[in-house]
């Protein structure tokens, strides 16, 4: 297994191109089940899960070519319904097959989903709308969906599950007549969804919106499509040359996509500027302690860049106050960040951090995905040598972050 070795006290400088969305490609890989001709996706970052995902798609009897961040897949011979558990157990956005399998062959066999351990993450949603569409669903040791004939209905979700909308989108795509999703998930991800499945032949409207409506169509057709910028990333490059004092280009970004995180940082006393694709931040020597970051669904601040903010607000000037919202055990970092000398205390959902002069370099373990993004920024401004075991995590959602992160001057050694 890979570590990660930083030695701290470096400010970052330079320019930075922000990767394709994990969280958008991975349901536009499963969507591509859904096209019997070829589909060829551009601008795909090469994550540990985006490679389970095609080993999975392969599995499935599609045939798949990855290079130069875009992916060839001809899904045109379906060969297998079932997806292998020990793929599955990989990562949690495997779920999202359920919805373009059973679209495509009637019948889909998977084991519950692996992935990161930030909480109950559970998929009643998911099955609530695939049943709402007509499938039969049994759950005696694995999960077995049957429809051969799906129906469009209208389906109010009781929480804007951003994988459940995804999950009902896919399956609705090939259903006969129309389906209706109220209390949808707003996510730039679901757009993206929406877009790809349209540039297939698809016919869904409202994504970006809590209703979103899709009336089935006979069949896709082959397409290129460009995945969007990760929204996350940019934002723990951002963390990054906060926490540092530093100053960063992030080229090939949507802006709009990341006001929650730019409100955020402008508060920390750092100041940043704009065009459609490109943002410059740059920080004072020491930030400013936010007052409050409370993590919702999106346009709120995201959960999955609420460990990189904290890692940042370890070192500010003042005290910040942290709700967690989404997931009930997403501070798994906390206990790493306080062996750094990081003074953060959790109630619940609920986590005061007050900033310290310094944090001290010392050998943390990345227990998750964003939380060990979080370790690698504290070891960025921490005195002396951090470093970062279980790497393997936080492979499955950056593309090379320490080398992107060593290019703009921090001092980081895979070993």
């Amino acid at each position: 297994m890979s570590v990660y070795r930083v030695v701290g006290g470096n400010r970052l400088q330079g320019e930075i191109k922000v990767e394709g969305s994990k969280n958008a490609v991975l349901p536009i890989l499963a969507a591509t089940v859904l096209n019997k001709g070829e589909s060829i996706i551009e601008n795909v970052p090469e994550l540990n899960d985006v490679i389970t995902m095609l080993r999975i798609l392969e599995s499935l009897g599609c045939r798949v070519e990855y290079k130069d961040q875009s992916v060839w897949v001809d899904a045109s011979n379906i060969t297998s319904s079932e997806m292998p558990a020990n793929l599955v157990k990989q990562m949690r956005s495997s779920i999202i097959l359920l919805g373009s399998l059973l679209g495509r062959t009637g019948r889909v066999v998977s084991t519950y989903p692996g992935g990161c351990a930030i909480g109950v993450r559970p998929i009643d949603l998911h099955l609530k709308g695939l049943r709402r569409l007509g499938a039969k669903i049994d759950m005696q040791g694995q999960i077995v969906c049957e429809g051969e004939t799906l129906k469009g209905t209208e389906i109010q979700l009781d929480y804007p599950s951003v994988g459940a909308t995804e999950n009902i989108m896919l399956a609705a795509v090939l259903a006969k007549g129309t389906t209706i999703i109220r209390n949808a998930a707003k996510e730039p991800e679901i757009v993206d969804l929406q877009d790809f499945l349209n540039s297939m032949g698809a016919k869904v409207y409202g994504s970006g919106n809590h209703i979103i409506r899709i009336e089935g169509v006979g069949k896709l057709h082959s397409t290129r499509y460009s995945v969007i910028p990760d929204r996350i990333a940019a934002g723990t490059y951002m963390a990054a040359a906060a926490v540092t004092g530093g100053t960063v280009l992030l080229k090939d970004v949507v802006v709009e996509h990341l006001h929650p995180l730019i409100d955020k940082f402008k508060e920390s006393g750092c100041e940043i500027e704009t065009n459609c694709t490109r943002l410059r931040i740059s920080a004072p020597k020491q930030i400013k302690a936010i007052e409050l970051v409370r993590t919702l669904p999106y346009p709120g601040f995201p959960t999955d860049a609420q460990p990189q903010m904290m890692a940042a607000m370890c070192t500010a000037q003042g005290t910040s106050i942290f709700v967690e919202n989404i997931f009930e055990n997403r501070y798994r970092h906390v206990d790493e960040l306080t062996k750094m000398g990081a003074d953060i205390k959790v109630d619940g959902r609920i986590a005061v951090v007050k900033g310290v002069r310094r944090l001290n370099g010392t050998t943390v373990l990345a227990k998750d995905l964003r939380g060990g993004a979080a370790l690698v920024l504290a070891g960025m401004v921490a005195e002396g040598t951090t470093v970062i075991e279980g790497v393997e995590h936080i492979d499955r959602g950056y593309e090379e972050l320490g080398n992107k992160l060593k290019s703009l001057g921090a001092d980081i050694t895979v070993i």
